[in-house]
């Protein structure tokens, strides 16, 4: 059995948990939470990272600091997962769907503007599959109109456009460090700030509305509670287990780029006879090989693909279900245009395994029995 994902492992993990142990410090903000905030600031160049309970956690951090409120609209596209409209919607905000590309199943830049209304507060760019957003077109949009940009770059750890890490561009970014992430502690994530001026205020959001980050510090000589807040600091054994992965971030990037870029070569020829479509990468982006998908047909195709691979060993999964036509999405939101994409090309994707450890003759394997589908 080739699995999907298998979480990954660099084999420093139990070792960097015991000493987070022997710290007598297992709370948050202990060694290796600082040592992966200062890892994630200094690789990424963002003006502040802290890490979170989960990338859910840190993009409902980032709409407590964007003072996302009710009756504000949020766009965002549907083909994304529920946290993306989750963060906005637990603040009363109404969220407006867009259209995605076809090529990159990202957020469709030129449709975003139509969707601007006097209540529109943010827009909210998924990377997906770690391929960056047109995010030139997408800040133009947010300086004319004066709204606020969060990165939804859960899929984008150490991926870049035009030579800036993804997370970094918008006001705000949020990382994911789910075990199904190029890197990972299990659950968790990171929120990246761009701004001097939202560093304290989310500190104390983060510290449950205290000032506590000054205390440690020893900027006042006690905390107290000063706005609102709530618990987002995770636990310093799994900054450990994620901080194992870092000191190793390259070469993992490297074993999954090989992984990709072998898929690739492998399935081109089936896309050249058009049976089948491939990830596009535009030039100015540098991706993660967060994950390699092929396009079926359609979805009956896809069931029948999925369903061929797993008699053979092989788990594919399927990925979002478009989230304007979740009875969620149907309640707290709206599709704002014509849904030409979202869920046509959503019905077709499938997802092959993809994670470090994952060898070039599983890969070669793969490709033979995708090839055997198609014959």
């Amino acid at each position: 059995m080739i699995n999907f994902n298998v979480p990954p492992r660099t084999g420093k993990e139990l070792e960097y948990i015991a000493k987070a142990i022997e710290n007598n410090k297992i709370c948050g903000d202990g060694e290796f939470t600082k040592k992966c905030n200062t890892w994630f600031e200094e690789r990424t160049g963002a003006r502040k990272c802290l890490l979170t309970t989960s990338c859910t956690h840190a993009t409902e951090m980032a709409a407590l600091l964007a003072d996302i409120k009710e009756g504000d609209e949020v766009i965002m596209p549907s083909y994304t997962f529920v946290s993306t409209a989750d963060a906005f919607v637990l603040r009363g905000a109404k969220v407006v769907f867009v259209d995605i590309r076809p090529d990159t199943m990202n957020i469709d830049e030129n449709l975003i503007e139509v969707a601007v209304t006097e209540k529109t507060k943010a827009i909210v760019p998924m990377h997906y599959a770690g391929v960056s957003c047109e995010m030139d077109k997408i800040m133009e949009i947010a300086k004319k109109y004066n709204l606020i940009v969060i990165e939804d770059a859960a899929q984008g750890v150490l991926s870049y456009y035009k030579g800036k890490a993804l997370g970094t561009i918008g006001d705000f970014g949020a990382f994911s460090f789910h075990e199904t992430k190029n890197y990972s502690m299990g659950e968790g994530g990171a929120l990246l700030i761009q701004h001097e001026k939202d560093i304290e205020e989310a500190e104390i959001i983060r510290e449950k509305g205290t000032n506590r980050s000054k205390f440690y510090r020893g900027q006042i000589d006690k905390y107290t509670w000063v706005n609102y807040g709530s618990s987002y600091l995770p636990s310093d054994m799994n900054a450990a287990y994620l901080y194992a992965q870092l000191e190793m971030a390259d070469e993992i990037y490297e074993a999954r780029m090989a992984c990709w870029n072998r898929y690739y070569e492998n399935l081109k020829p089936l896309a050249d006879a058009g049976k089948i479509e491939l990830p596009f990468v535009p030039e100015h982006c540098v991706h993660n090989a967060h994950m390699f998908y092929i396009k079926t047909k359609d979805i009956e195709e896809r069931t029948e693909f999925i369903s061929f691979l797993k008699e053979r060993g092989i788990m594919s999964v399927f990925h979002y279900i478009p989230l304007h036509s979740a009875p969620a999405g149907l309640k707290f939101g709206v599709f704002h245009g014509e849904d030409k994409y979202t869920t046509k090309e959503s019905e077709r994707l499938s997802r092959l395994p993809m994670y470090y450890g994952l060898t070039l003759d599983e890969v070669d394997k793969i490709c033979d029995v995708v090839k055997e589908f198609y014959k």
